[in-house]
Order: structure tokens, then sequence, then C-alpha cells
């Protein structure tokens, strides 16, 4: 994290503590991770606009990927007085100690997004998607336009699979979506990883030495864990002087997939899975709030619906920024 981000940060948890002396008895906090991404930008949005229907003040803070500032979010949410949390943790590994001090405050926590476990190993509360489908539905319509590309036939082609390997729905999303290209009749050796850490800028950057060794390499699919590394695997393909006729890139999110398109302007995204960070925020926010008002335990979990879009849906379906 520069320097910039950090003052942010550290600005907005003292606003936190500065601005709830007269309302902390209907605070909510979201604690996400990579807060700057249009993603969580819309999930901040959509839980804010709930809690406020609800009568309850919202206070969103961005730790981007830093662990230890996520642990001191948390921190100072309770002392500000907040009634619940909501948190895209930066790292999973600190569930446990969001779950112990969140539960020593007597207060309701849910994991958005990433799945969290407290120090008994049990599943925090949690509202987002369901990795593995979402994958699924990735890897389908990969698949598909695979099929319909003809490379099968005997082009050589190569699999970018750009995967967060220390994220487990990370994980889950790729797994699954490199499951249905091999079921449309893509071969391992096809499949070519490349790790990233979530960011547009990484992906890009560890694309490009990979497309690089690989010269014999004629036509690319590319997946990921989300639209940021998608993305970042198309323009390390177009900076190589791959054509986006030579790419079948399916995003993960559609917020990325959609610019291009809203533009008219030829790209190698085909296809993205839509997911709404919006209804991530509204859901979890309003769990929360049920939560505090009634005393009743969270739901386990809260799975949101996920479409796939390509150039002559989206705009029938979702908001393009």
């Amino acid at each position: 994290m520069n320097i910039s981000k950090t003052f942010l940060v550290a600005t907005t948890m003292v606003t936190l503590l500065a601005s709830t002396a007269s309302g902390a008895d209907k605070l909510v906090v979201a604690i996400y991770k990579s807060g700057t991404q249009q993603y969580f930008l819309d999930q901040a949005a959509g839980f804010t606009k709930a809690a406020e229907e609800l009568g309850y003040k919202a206070q969103i803070i961005n730790v981007e990927l830093d662990a230890n500032l996520a642990i001191s979010a948390v921190s100072d949410a309770i002392a500000a007085g907040a009634k619940g949390i909501g948190l895209t943790a930066p790292d999973q590994a600190m569930g446990a100690a969001a779950a112990a001090a969140a539960a020593k405050a007597g207060i309701p926590l849910i994991a958005t997004d990433d799945p969290l476990k407290d120090s008994d190993g049990k599943p925090v509360p949690f509202a987002g998607f369901d990795g593995v489908a979402m994958g699924t539905k990735v890897g389908e319509r990969a698949g598909d336009l695979l099929k319909q590309s003809g490379w099968l036939g005997g082009t050589k082609y190569g699999i970018l699979s750009i995967n967060l390997d220390t994220l487990s729905v990370c994980n889950d999303r790729t797994d699954a979506a490199k499951a249905q290209l091999l079921a449309a009749g893509s071969t391992e050796a096809n499949v070519i990883p490349v790790s990233y850490d979530g960011t547009t800028d990484v992906a890009l950057s560890a694309s490009g030495p990979v497309i690089t060794a690989n010269p014999d390499v004629a036509k690319w699919v590319v997946v990921s864990c989300n639209d940021e590394g998608v993305l970042g695997g198309v323009n390390a393909l177009k900076n190589a002087g791959f054509s986006a006729s030579d790419v079948i890139a399916v995003g993960l999110g559609a917020y990325e997939a959609c610019r291009p398109w809203k533009e008219g302007i030829e790209t190698g995204f085909k296809a993205a899975l839509y997911i709404s960070g919006t209804d991530v925020g509204d859901a979890a926010a309003r769990a929360l709030i049920k939560s505090i008002e009634t005393g009743e335990p969270l739901p386990e979990k809260t799975v949101a619906n996920t479409t796939i879009v390509d150039p002559t849906s989206y705009a029938n379906i979702m908001p393009c920024k």
C-alpha cells in the first residue's frame, strides 16, 4: 500500500471514531479489501443504502490488501460503538481474530465475498457468491466459445489461468473454470497458470513473461478470479501483439468487460459473469441489522445470483460505469 492510501485509511478510521458519538447506537461498519475496485465501490453503496433505509448509519472503511489495517479497523469499529460489522478480509487467516473481537464485543460479524472461519474452525456467517458455481459458469461459456472457435481442431492455443493462489474462493473459481474447459475438450497441457494479487497491474506484469515464454501459442483463452485478472491478461496479450480475434477471455464481474463493449472497442473479452456487488452489500447490511434488531443469529450463508453477459446482452442486465 502506498503512503496516500495508508493516509486515507487512517483518516477514515479517525473520522469513524470522531463522527459517531451522537449516533453509535445506529452504526454498522463495512470493511473492504481493495475498496477502490468498482465491485467493492458498488458493494459499499449497496450496504450504505440498505442501512440507511433501515434507519442506521453506515461507515465504510477501505483497507486495500493490508490485513493489519483490517484488524485495526475491526477494533476501531468496535470502539466507535458499531452494532454490527461486515468484513471482506485481505487475508482469510485473520478470520479467527476478527471473529474473536466481534464475539467479545457481543456484536454480529458477517464475512462478505471471502469466507472466514473462527478459532474453532467454524464458518463465520457469510454473504456473497458460490465460488464453484461462479467458476463453473465462466468455464462453461469459455468452453463453448473454445469449441465454436475451431481451435480444438489443431490450432496451438493456451489457457491463461490467472489466480490468487492463497485465497480459497479464487481457487474454487479457477479450478471450476478449468474443469469445464477440460470437459469441453482441452487438456491439462494447454493450461498455463499465472499467479497475481487480485489487481490488474500485477495480472498484466505476471502474464507478460508467460506469454513471451510460449512463442508457439497462436491463440489464448483467459480466465481468472475476477475481472481485474482477466483484464490484465487481455492487456498483456494486446501488448504482445495478439489481436482481439486471437483471444477468448471470459471475465468474472463484468464491470471491466463491459467498458470496451459500451465504447464499441474490439476486445478479447467475449463474455463475463455479472456479479452485483450492490446486491451483496444490500444483503449483508440487511442480515446484520435484522440480527441486531431481533437478537437472532445471522444466517450461515446468503448466496447471490449471477448471470453470464456478452456484448449483445449486458446493457439489458447490468449498469456499466
